[in-house]
């Protein structure tokens, strides 16, 4: 069905039918992605049938919902949880398919009233809403802990304890949260989308926002496609099969972007003690294991293996395939000092973005009388988190640099074109 304007262009109708199949769509993606990703990692073995609910518990994490860890040990003992972090392969697979829902209807036009996508937009929100809900409610289960021969376990034999931890969703603020997600995200693909159309008090962004949208995605895809490639050949020539598909279904681009940023010359800091593992390299982990907090950046990677440095190429080579695409993209009278401008910008709100929801927090801890300490075995920490400005100084630089070269180039293309 369509209808027309006055001006006889046919318009698509986009219903309540269209925006709940578009919600649906990208529900579904995310709960097979999540499933897959932890069944490889092997939670499908947890009690009591828990495994539907974690996987619930996955997607709502990965739209930015917030999921309380909560422990019971009686009188006698203590126990001690928390765990902020984001499945980026489940939140990068749920936004690609409702973006791609979104724009369908809204192509192939270069101009459109704002009260059409604004009203599309607002029927998939109401929807995405309900559907979120529902998952936030499931989201919640309780798990008994089990001790082996140690003194926590005979302690617990004598005293009769039964530690308990389990976890629950904050619904309100996992509902806002991810109705921000999934607004950052409807608009994000309006604006990077080529075809999409925009309402006229806005077309002067096809200018500058729209190619540096545009080429910000295509850099933090052609990341996760690098490290598609090199997950794929580790684990056909080194094993490990499951643990690798776990990770790249479930963490594959908190690992690549975080690599990114390093490479850019950003310092993270972090610590990985007690049975925690981290979903990245060996050598990450050698790094990072310890009491204290560690440095994570270059100097501090080269030191284990100095074949780190090749980030820095990797890197530069990215950016200016993608420094030249937004140049190519842009009007011909956009100089190369503004190119450069914009790929600064859009750079450093793309390492901001990364830096926010790439960090990782993770607690658990139990002592029976005191023994025990929260720690040994039956404890860990693993933290990771940026020193945010010695991120987004080096992009900036990096994206004045790389945009002002790779403009001059696209304007040599441009002009053959001409020619």
């Amino acid at each position: 069905m369509s209808a027309r304007t006055p001006c006889g262009q046919a318009v698509a109708r986009h219903g309540w039918v269209q925006a709940a199949a578009v919600v649906l769509a990208g529900l579904f993606a995310m709960g097979v992605t999540a499933t897959l990703g932890l069944w490889a990692a092997g939670a499908t073995g947890l009690p009591d049938g828990a495994f539907p609910r974690v996987v619930a518990a996955t997607v709502v994490t990965a739209v930015g919902g917030t999921v309380e860890l909560s422990g019971d040990a009686g009188g006698f003992a203590d126990t001690s949880a928390d765990l902020t972090v984001i499945p980026l392969s489940v939140t990068l697979v749920g936004a690609l398919t409702l973006a791609a829902g979104f724009l369908r209807p809204l192509r192939h036009r270069a101009v459109a009233d704002v009260r059409e996508p604004t009203g599309w937009a607002g029927r998939i929100a109401a929807l995405w809403v309900l559907g979120l809900l529902g998952l936030a409610l499931a989201a919640r289960q309780t798990f008994t802990i089990t001790f082996g021969d140690d003194t926590l376990g005979e302690l617990s034999d004598l005293f009769g304890v039964s530690p308990r931890v389990g976890f629950e969703t904050d619904v309100p603020l996992t509902l806002v949260v991810g109705l921000l997600w999934l607004a950052g995200v409807l608009l994000l693909a309006q604006l990077a989308a080529r075809g999409a159309p925009l309402p006229p008090r806005l077309l002067r962004l096809r200018a500058s926002v729209r190619p540096a949208a545009y080429a910000m995605v295509v850099l933090l895809l052609s990341c996760v496609a690098l490290g598609l490639v090199i997950a794929v050949v580790t684990a056909a020539t080194r094993g490990h099969v499951a643990e690798t598909f776990a990770v790249i279904l479930l963490g594959l681009p908190n690992l690549v972007w975080l690599t990114f940023t390093i490479g850019l010359g950003a310092t993270w800091k972090g610590q990985v003690e007690g049975p925690f593992g981290l979903p990245m390299p060996h050598l990450l982990d050698e790094v990072l294991r310890g009491p204290d907090v560690s440095t994570l950046n270059l100097r501090t990677l080269a030191e284990q293996d100095g074949r780190v440095w090749w980030l820095v190429v990797v890197d530069a080579v990215l950016l200016l395939a993608v420094a030249f695409l937004m140049a190519a993209r842009s009007p011909r009278r956009v100089r190369a000092w503004q190119h450069a401008v914009h790929l600064a910008v859009a750079l450093g709100l793309t390492v901001l973005m990364i830096c926010l929801v790439a960090r990782i927090s993770a607690h658990f801890g139990l002592s029976v009388l005191g023994i025990g300490d929260l720690g040994g075995d039956l404890g860990g920490e693993l933290l990771l988190r940026p020193e945010l400005w010695s991120a987004l100084g080096p992009a900036l630089l990096w994206g004045l640099v790389a945009g002002f070269l790779g403009a001059l180039p696209a304007r040599r293309v441009r002009q053959r074109g001409q020619a």
